[in-house]
């Protein structure tokens, strides 16, 4: 049951990707239609990480609060007008108010995946199972840019939003009807008592736990140094993550002559890769390593600190021309990114105090998309003042060599911290 679970938080993921990522495929006619410039195509492609970013830390607080059963049940329907509403609109306003209505309504999406998998998952399998969640980002990519571009080919730009937005409300269906916590699955006969005690003896995080006072937990959390190790050091390798899933499909387009179609397809295989580099290393190593006695520390750290050396090759971007050439390097990068990505996106439920994953996850998202909203529109204008994509690719390699100071000095061993002395409950 626990693997269901964890491919249903994978679909979640994978459509959450198709909604965020869809516009920068259609960025190219819809800026046409528009007259918009590079700079102003920049602010549109990042318009949905100001909402989203605000409303991170709102939505990790509800989260612990009131659970994700419910949190995902209403938003999903939100997400998917919001997706309507932008193949509606009949100019650049109404596009941007879509896409704010947009990161509002997706913002509790991973930190209630990081939240579930605390739940479901003992922390030996929680390196697959944040694998499992986290490749819908990736994959999304794989499947959702060529998907997004075959639509707006076929359909025109607008069509792509019809289409991610039907797809939605399929999973809006979906996870309504199908997701459980863990004692509601045992009690509805859905989940067996064994693989319960299965999961609750190897360290999952107990769902009813005693809600803490939000503003207080939040408080305690943002004075931890664990939390801001880690939330700083992925944002670094965030503003990389967003540069690519925001300027990938135009940067092929513009600075290397490819169509859209075929943008549509070399997006797809740095990510490719990434998602089998995904599963084989923070995913399937990294649980093997520590089912066998290895440090849980120095295992992830190693993972983690390895991954931002090899998202370094991004800058390998800024000095070709040839397609062949950029897409290694662009691919060396992406992989780099899914490393530390993956083994950042379990930590959450492992160091988190009990009934705080979501106050823990927020904040970490919060700092990584304020990093991300920053690279679409600072690329946009880099590219704007220099005619070329080669300082946004370096500037990212200054930041993501600051990321690995970070989780090297700043983030400490990887353990729970411990819960504070008195919260109060609300």
């Amino acid at each position: 049951m626990r693997w269901a679970i964890a491919v249903l938080l994978f679909f979640g993921v994978l459509i959450n990707y198709f909604d965020r990522t869809n516009i920068s495929v259609a960025a190219g006619p819809m800026g046409k239609e528009f007259g918009l410039t590079p700079g102003e195509v920049g602010i549109v492609l990042s318009s949905f990480l100001w909402s989203y970013t605000l409303s991170q830390i709102p939505a990790g607080l509800l989260l612990d609060r009131i659970g994700m059963k419910w949190v995902l049940r209403v938003t999903t329907w939100i997400w998917a007008a919001a997706c309507f509403l932008t193949a509606m609109a009949s100019g650049t306003g109404l596009v941007l108010a879509a896409r704010i209505l947009l990161g509002v309504s997706e913002a509790a999406v991973f930190p209630g995946a990081m939240k579930v998998t605390g739940y479901w998952f003992p922390r030996a399998e929680r390196g697959l199972s944040t694998a499992v969640f986290d490749s819908g980002q990736r994959l999304s990519n794989v499947i959702g840019t060529p998907l997004v571009a075959l639509a707006v080919v076929e359909l025109g730009w607008r069509g792509a939003f019809w289409t991610t937005g039907a797809l939605s409300v399929v999973f809006a269906l979906v996870f309504w009807f199908s997701y459980r916590d863990p004692k509601e699955a045992v009690r509805a006969g859905r989940l067996s008592q064994d693989e319960y005690d299965y999961i609750r003896d190897g360290g999952a995080q107990d769902e009813d736990v005693a809600n803490p006072n939000p503003l207080a937990n939040l408080g305690y959390v943002l004075r931890r140094r664990k939390v801001w190790g880690l939330s700083l050091g992925l944002g670094c390798a965030g503003y990389t993550a967003w540069l690519l899933l925001t300027w990938l499909p135009s940067y092929l387009q513009t600075a290397l002559h490819t169509s859209m179609l075929r943008s549509g397809l070399f997006t797809a295989i740095p990510w490719l890769i990434a998602v089998v580099v995904e599963f084989l290393i923070p995913g399937w190593l990294v649980d093997h390593l520590i089912k066998r006695g290895r440090r849980e520390t120095a295992v992830r750290k190693a993972v983690l600190i390895a991954g931002m050396v090899v998202a370094l090759g991004i800058v390998g971007a800024a000095f070709t021309t040839n397609v062949t050439v950029a897409l290694f390097w662009i691919t060396v990068g992406t992989v780099g990114i899914t490393l530390a990505f993956c083994v950042c996106n379990s930590l959450p439920a492992l160091i988190a105090p009990e009934g705080s994953v979501g106050a823990v996850a927020s904040v970490m998202n919060f700092v990584n998309t304020l990093f991300g909203l920053t690279a679409p529109i600072a690329t946009g204008f880099l590219v704007q003042a220099t005619g070329s994509f080669a300082p946004a690719f370096l500037v990212a390699g200054v930041i993501m060599a600051a990321g690995i100071v970070l989780f090297t000095v700043v983030l400490g061993p990887i353990e729970q911290i411990p819960a504070p002395p008195q919260l109060e409950n609300a």
